[in-house]
């Protein structure tokens, strides 16, 4: 559940019928990827597993994605929520909390509880996976934040937010340290406003 999800509840849709075609097949194919892929990495995960989490033949996997890598870096993908970072401006610390409650609290039961940002951590030691999530954070939700920000080391800044976030995510739901895990997202968001707060804040000597 997202930030959003939290904040309003949509009308249930009506679910539609599978369909048992090229669409249905490489839809399996992604949703078993992203739960291999979530627990054992790029690498402890084979293409035969996946094949076989969602019925079908390995040479599938192939025929649909090309690679394992493709396969990869489809299924982890997941587009920034719309209106996060554009539309008019908002408080950063406003946007801040849907970050912290979606990469630190959200429950992504697709990516087996984790936000993908933290499932590409656990195989960035591959340089390909390593490229992609650094273009998905500085290039998507980072370069946002430093255009709000301003001044000559908005870049600097908007990247300690997203350390920030992120190292929170990694003590959460990797290390499980015991007052993270314990918090609650409300009893969070206070203590991170504050920081927020510094890093947005113009700074005493004028610089930046």
């Amino acid at each position: 559940m997202t930030y959003a999800d939290r904040m309003t509840e949509a009308a249930p849709s009506a679910p539609s019928p599978r369909r048992r075609d090229r669409a249905a097949t490489r839809a399996a194919l992604l949703e078993a990827a992203r739960l291999r892929f979530s627990r054992q990495g790029f690498d402890g995960t084979g293409v035969r597993e996946i094949a076989a989490d969602a019925g079908v033949d390995a040479a599938l996997v192939f025929r649909y994605f090309g690679s394992k890598e493709k396969l990869y870096a489809e299924a982890v993908h997941v587009e920034i929520p719309q209106g996060l970072t554009d539309g008019p401006p908002r408080p950063l610390t406003r946007v801040t909390d849907e970050l912290l409650y979606d990469v630190v609290f959200g429950d992504w039961e697709k990516f087996d509880g984790e936000h993908p940002l933290l499932v590409m951590l656990r195989s960035a030691h591959r340089p390909a996976v390593r490229d992609q999530l650094r273009d998905r954070l500085c290039d998507g939700y980072l370069r946002d934040f430093a255009e709000r920000l301003g001044g000559g080391d908005a870049a600097l800044r908007a990247e300690l937010i997203g350390a920030l976030l992120l190292g929170m995510g990694v003590m959460r739901s990797v290390v499980g340290s015991p007052a993270l895990t314990e918090a609650t997202f409300d009893e969070t968001r206070l203590l991170v406003a504050r920081l927020v707060r510094t890093l947005t804040e113009p700074r005493a000597d004028g610089v930046g």
